[in-house]
């Protein structure tokens, strides 16, 4: 089975996310962190989070890009467990079994997103929408077949004609964060 993992290709989600999920986390969607928020009031660094962050399960921050791996029978289930716990003490799940049960299916979601080779990247855009909250799951391919992950050295994205083009400030952000 393939699930995802965090990776940080250069230390840009340190300062884009409140928190930034460390490097090698099992990772969702995590648009169920955003679930009694109003998008439109979100600003700074969880407006990043919202559009374009994946969760680490960890930590509960944020990654820019997850990575393809492969998962065996048992990371899977130490998986959905933490993702359980996770939901229990930090977003209010009423009992494990509906923990467990929710974890469960974000990792068949994440499954579902996993049907490239292993070390593709991924990554998400988010918007919300009358009807709810939509994503958009890009994939990112070295050219010419597998090299070493380098930031900037992805030229093949998948799924970009689905998300509008938007552009992000780093370093004003910097900035207003060394303040």
């Amino acid at each position: 089975m393939k699930l995802l993992r965090t990776i940080r290709l250069d230390p840009s989600d340190t300062f884009v996310f409140e928190r930034a999920a460390d490097p090698g986390e099992w990772a969702v969607s995590g648009a169920f962190a955003f679930w009694n928020a109003d998008p439109a009031t979100l600003e700074g660094k969880a407006r990043s989070a919202f559009r374009s962050g994946l969760l680490g399960i960890g930590s509960l921050g944020w990654s820019t890009l997850a990575q393809i791996v492969e998962a065996d029978d048992g990371q899977h289930q130490a998986a959905v467990e933490m993702l359980a716990q996770q939901l229990m003490t930090h977003f209010g799940a009423p009992t494990i079994q509906d923990a467990t049960a929710a974890a469960e299916e974000e990792f068949t979601f994440v499954a579902s997103l996993c049907d490239h080779p292993a070390d593709t990247l991924i990554a998400v855009h988010r918007t919300s929408e009358a009807d709810g909250i939509h994503e958009a799951f890009r994939t990112l391919k070295p050219r010419n077949g597998p090299k070493p992950l380098r930031a900037f050295s992805f030229l093949e994205v998948t799924g970009e004609d689905e998300t509008p083009f938007e552009t992000v400030d780093l370093i004003g952000m910097a900035a207003r964060d060394s303040k």
